[in-house]
């Protein structure tokens, strides 16, 4: 084992997308290539497979800080908990939506721009190839397009895991963008 790195282990290791906040930069050919797009919004999506794991170690994490600090904060240790995670799951499903929607963008435009060229194009085996590529960028635009409607049944069901144990949470009424997810996960 290499020495000098940190290996995390333990359900720290379960906190995604890291620890650390990372920008991760989304190209064309991320989304074009689906096994990368996919395994990026498997990242994405460990902090909704790990809510309960992550309530239960922010509820400590904020009994810890009261205990060093001596003074209890103004709200409840669960209230406190709560409010930090709904952060970062609002964060997360933001980041997560800009995601899926430039792939969507990427991809459809990859498309139209295959189908123009074959369109015009004179050479019959030439066409081909292209309309075989367009075929090709069908199966990838249907399974990026799939994923608004994944991404929509992981919101909810994180949703209503959250709120078994937030049952008192309610969204800041100044975050209308949080708020707008809130209301749309509760339909």
């Amino acid at each position: 084992m290499p020495s000098g790195l940190p290996v995390v282990l333990g359900s720290l290791s379960l906190q995604s997308p890291s620890p650390t906040t990372q920008i991760v930069s989304v190209s064309r050919s991320t989304c074009l290539e689906i096994s990368s797009f996919k395994e990026l919004l498997k990242e994405y999506r460990k902090l909704d497979d790990s809510i309960t794991m992550r309530l239960n170690r922010e509820n400590a994490m904020v009994r810890d800080q009261e205990r060093v600090s001596g003074r209890p904060g103004k709200n409840t240790v669960q209230d406190q908990a709560c409010a930090n995670l709904w952060g970062e799951l609002v964060a997360n499903w933001n980041r997560r939506k800009q995601i899926i929607d430039y792939c969507v963008a990427v991809v459809d435009q990859s498309k139209e721009e295959k189908q123009r060229t074959a369109q015009v194009e004179e050479d019959p085996s030439r066409r081909r190839k292209l309309e075989a590529a367009m075929y090709s960028d069908d199966v990838k635009r249907s399974q990026v397009h799939s994923e608004l409607t994944v991404d929509e049944i992981v919101r909810t069901r994180s949703l209503q895991a959250f709120r078994t144990r937030c049952r008192y949470f309610i969204p800041p009424l100044t975050d209308s963008e949080a708020r707008k997810m809130w209301d749309a996960a509760s339909s």
